[in-house]
């Protein structure tokens, strides 16, 4: 009987839980710094995500996709351009 009062517990606690919290980013960190450079219109290429963050290309391209696609679930796009190559910029109707 305890074990049954229990177990009605756990689920009327669990029923009761809230949504989880979506991630903010901080102000001042790398990951804001990429944030506002993918805001801008001209978006950035790989060149100046590394040079501003000191990242190496493979740490940026994670990050684009690990904490801010999956994470903070925005949609980073890439469009090669003539004259600067691949550039990456964050959709405007999700910034």
């Amino acid at each position: 009987m305890a074990c049954t009062a229990l177990a009605a517990a756990i689920r009327d606690h669990a029923a009761e839980a809230s949504a989880p919290k979506q991630p903010t980013p901080r102000a001042g960190t790398k990951q804001a710094v990429l944030i506002e450079m993918l805001q801008t219109a001209e978006g950035a290429t790989m060149d100046t995500i590394v040079a501003a963050t000191g990242w190496q290309a493979h740490s940026a391209r994670g990050a684009m996709s690990g904490a801010l696609g999956k994470k903070l679930g925005l949609v980073v796009t890439s469009a090669k351009e003539d004259g600067r190559g691949r550039v990456y910029r964050i959709s405007s109707d999700n910034a």
